[in-house]
């Protein structure tokens, strides 16, 4: 029996956050960097005065503040025009008189119970529909789903607008506040026999701080002829500077995968594949970032090198190999991967990577030359995805 297993960032599929639902990406990186800044200032037991300006300048480019004829006040449209939201469920945080600027009066976090929230807007319908058009011509066994909201909205996506394809459906909440979690489908081929979550796996580097930017749950699969497959779903640390170099937590997520990769071999575990958002690309011939998982000593073979992975070119024009799976699909933009065991390898019969529902990048004028996509695919709000899809078809 053929089994199709696959991993798809669907970039949320019916609802996100403002500042990432922008077609200038770079728009929301700004809103995004102050809302980390505000919540982990936030969490500090006491506030300096520096602290507290650092606060309400997060506010500012939030847009929870905003500058007046009269000065900084709060601003009284923020449910509609505002990256993110206050919320003060006990204890006074700022005073924002009409009168005057607003100041924060809470002198640490033990004053007051509550945060920003990053405003949320629905996902444009026509990308909604292709997202799952993607998913239905693809037509996996096995589905990572990167950016995932919750397991309702999974849940919801595939009654709705999959038609129920899928008979089981998992999410085990992560780290990220956003609610871009991953996320796992199933058809009634395999059964779901447990999952373990890494979620509060400690960072070494970083004292109370936890390691993964979501998690890497691992799943075990109990398959048709009675093997067990077991995956390690990821979406590693985003490319976004707005808090410093994201490489070194980024390697020292990938060396941790490794280590529960290795941790499940030692076990005994014969089919394992760790797959997902990875958001790196390869650097030449070596990969300092993800070099535990990618890297020459490696012992997990990557689908674009297996023999049998043949679809990397467009089909509009095969001389130009398009290698990635993330916008304009160069070497650069290949952030999605399936790495296997060896004996999951040699199970590989085909693969490639399903680029139906990607515009490109979403600032495009014109469709992409080197491959086609969906007619009603008109813009880059419309795509499915700023990613396309990778899989491999599996002799089990």
């Amino acid at each position: 029996m053929t089994l199709r297993l696959a991993t798809f960032n669907v970039e949320n599929l019916f609802a996100r956050a403002k500042a990432l639902d922008t077609e200038d990406r770079e728009k929301g990186l700004p809103a995004l960097a102050a809302f980390e800044t505000f919540n982990r200032i936030a969490a500090k037991p006491a506030y300096s005065d520096q602290d507290k300006a650092d606060m309400i300048a997060a506010l500012t480019t939030l847009r929870v503040l905003v500058e007046t004829e009269q000065g900084l006040r709060l601003n009284p449209a923020q449910f509609d025009n505002a990256w993110a939201l206050l919320r003060e469920n006990r204890g006074d945080f700022l005073a924002a008189p009409a009168n005057a600027p607003p100041r924060i009066v809470a002198n640490g976090r033990g004053d007051w119970l509550g945060w920003v929230e990053l405003t949320i807007e629905p996902v444009d319908e026509t990308s909604t529909r292709m997202t799952a058009k993607v998913i239905q011509d693809l037509a996996p066994d096995l589905l990572c789903v990167v950016e995932a909201e919750n397991r309702p909205a999974l849940a919801r996506f595939n009654d709705e607008l999959l038609g129920g394809r899928f008979a089981h459906c998992m999410l085990v909440d992560g780290n990220d506040p956003r609610g871009i979690d991953v996320g796992l489908f199933c058809t009634d081929k395999v059964k779901v026999r447990w999952v373990r979550s890494n979620v509060d796996v400690p960072d070494p580097k970083r004292r109370g701080k936890r390691l993964f930017s979501r998690d890497c749950p691992i799943y075990q699969l109990r398959l048709p002829g009675g093997e067990d497959l077991f995956l390690l779903l990821n979406h590693l640390k985003s490319q976004s500077f707005s808090s410093g170099d994201p490489d070194p937590l980024r390697t020292r997520q990938a060396q941790e995968v490794r280590a529960i990769y290795d941790g499940l071999r030692a076990e005994g575990a014969g089919l394992v594949a760790v797959l997902g958002d990875l958001n790196k690309g390869p650097d030449g011939d070596r990969h300092p970032t993800l070099e535990a998982l990618i890297g020459r000593d490696s012992p997990l073979v990557d689908a674009y090198g297996h023999a049998k992975f043949t679809q990397l070119w467009g089909d509009k024009d095969t001389e130009h190999e398009r290698p990635g799976s993330f916008q304009s699909c160069s070497l650069k933009n290949r952030l999605d991967y399936i790495l296997m065991s060896p004996e999951l390898a040699d199970r590989v019969v085909d693969g490639g990577v399903f680029r139906k529902g990607l515009w490109g990048n979403p600032g495009n004028k014109t469709r992409p030359k080197l491959w086609t996509v969906y007619d009603e695919i008109t813009a880059g709000r419309h795509g499915a995805s700023d990613h396309g899809a990778v899989w491999v078809d599996l002799d089990l």
